[in-house]
């Protein structure tokens, strides 16, 4: 058996350039809490050091005069980098007043990144204003980091379908931009100028300053760490809960589809089929909740689209805040937000899940199967945004739904054993590889943490997230033997 020689250093090169990029967000708690005099701003400015000589370490000794990524080295990069940045995002939550071990704080720390919003800090009232503002940072980092990755990496590894998309964003004559590089650029500022238009949403809807900023972060990342507790519920404002599940949707959206409305297209955005179906699920379930909560649970017109949307919004979304206990809401409304969990927004956008275009991609290709039934020496042909699938996906997103079924059991099988019960260990599960947040019941659920799992639970969950927000196939192809061999 011969395996092949990986040249590591174009990988290690990349994961420095993003430590450093790390350790400068790290600056921003620390000046936060130093100038309100909170001795955390040591631990962050000492992490932010350490990280920075790191990354910088990483960067001068991994020079390399070949540009370009093998297909093998960019899946490597993918998982490396998604499981290095949390290793030193955890440094600050160790160090400070929190203390916190490593389990805790690596797992803080994926969730962050991966935006999946689960956390094991109980009290955040007593959390200093600068790790408030971290997890924040961590959330807004990763969703950032998706979206430039779904248009980038994924597409060219061709994980679960994503192929299509490097069509649309590069090969086409209609670019949107003539290089990836200028694209993430354009990203970074439509990404920005986005949560700063949230910042001063949610601030004008009665917000402080600082919760402000983290939770229009959070809110465009689809992400849903909160500053509070009680998350949004803590508010009790049907104009922050309304500017909240906007933001929601709108990080739901492709970006991409942004950037066109921009440069003055924004048929594109109108047409799009991706938009069509999300916005027409969301729709379908809100209206269900809305009916459930009225004639089951007697609950006002008002009320019930206030907080049945909210809810419907965030589970769908992954984001995962939350304003009441839907918990409580019955059996009936459990199973639609389980449900839920597993279908995320479009490709392109923060959010997570099995992504809305594999659902089109199902349905195209169970119609064409159908209609063969009935004409079998027939042609027909599935598309997607009117334009032939291309051989393969639909084989590629069929893949990807049974890989994605079949990790969610497994996860459950291997938390059950732990001693969680049957929807703790189910629904966290789901919730972990759909990076949705909070999970259902009496110990996850939505007005619970994550703190009385056992380590070994936590840690197999922080896998969860890194398969979900990778796609998947991204961290299984390391696993196969082929994978390491001439």
């Amino acid at each position: 058996m011969n395996f092949i020689l990986i040249d590591f250093r174009p990988v290690f090169l990349v994961i420095g350039l993003l430590l450093i990029v790390l350790s400068g967000g790290m600056v921003i708690p620390a000046v936060v809490d130093a100038s309100l005099a909170n001795p955390d701003w040591a631990a962050f400015a000492a992490s932010a050091a350490f990280t920075l000589f790191v990354g910088t370490a990483m960067v001068i000794t991994s020079q390399n005069r070949t540009p370009t990524f093998s297909v093998r080295q960019a899946f490597l990069l993918t998982t490396l980098s998604w499981i290095v940045l949390p290793g030193f995002a955890s440094l600050p939550l160790m160090i400070s007043n929190l203390q916190m071990d490593f389990t805790n704080a690596f797992f803080e720390s994926m969730s962050g990144i991966t935006t999946t919003g689960a956390t094991v800090i109980e009290n955040l009232a007593a959390v200093s204003p600068g790790t408030l503002l971290w997890r924040g940072i961590l959330q807004w980092l990763g969703g950032l980091g998706i979206i430039i990755m779904a248009l980038t990496l994924l597409p060219m590894l061709r994980v679960g379908g994503m192929q299509m998309f490097k069509v649309e964003a590069f090969d086409t004559q209609e670019k949107i931009l003539p290089r990836a590089a200028q694209l993430a650029g354009a990203l970074v500022a439509l990404y920005s100028g986005m949560t700063l238009l949230w910042t001063f949403l949610l601030w004008i809807g009665g917000m402080t300053g600082l919760d402000a900023v983290i939770h229009a972060m959070t809110t465009i990342a689809t992400g849903g760490y909160s500053t509070r507790d009680s998350s949004i519920g803590y508010y009790d404002s049907a104009l922050i809960d309304t500017i909240v599940t906007l933001g929601m949707i709108a990080g739901s959206i492709p970006f991409l589809l942004y950037l066109q409305v921009l440069r003055g297209r924004p048929v594109s955005l109108i047409k799009d089929s991706q938009v069509h179906w999300f916005l027409g699920i969301l729709f379908f379930f809100v209206a269900i909740m809305v009916l459930w909560l009225i004639y089951a649970k007697n609950m006002d017109l008002g009320d019930a689209v206030r907080f049945g949307s909210f809810n419907v919004v965030s589970i769908m979304t992954g984001t995962g805040y939350s304003t009441t206990n839907f918990g409580l809401w019955g059996s009936f409304s459990l199973v639609i937000m389980f449900m839920l969990m597993f279908v995320g927004g479009c490709a392109g956008s923060t959010t997570c899940g099995i992504k809305i275009f594999r659902f089109i991609v199902l349905y195209e290709a169970a119609k064409v199967q159908l209609a063969r039934l009935l004409q079998p020496h027939g042609v027909f042909i599935p598309y997607f945004n009117n334009q032939p699938i291309e051989e393969g996906v639909s084989g590629s997103v069929m893949g990807f739904f049974f890989l994605y079924a079949l990790s969610v059991c497994v996860l459950a099988v291997l938390l059950s054993s732990l001693g969680l019960d049957f929807v703790t260990a189910m629904t966290g599960a789901a919730s972990a590889i759909s990076n949705v947040g909070p999970g259902l019941g009496d110990v996850i659920g939505p007005t619970k943490t994550y703190s009385s799992l056992p380590d070994l639970a936590k840690w197999l969950l922080c896998i969860g997230m890194l398969l979900g927000r990778l796609e998947l196939y991204a961290v299984f192809v390391l696993l196969i033997p082929r994978f390491w061999r001439a």
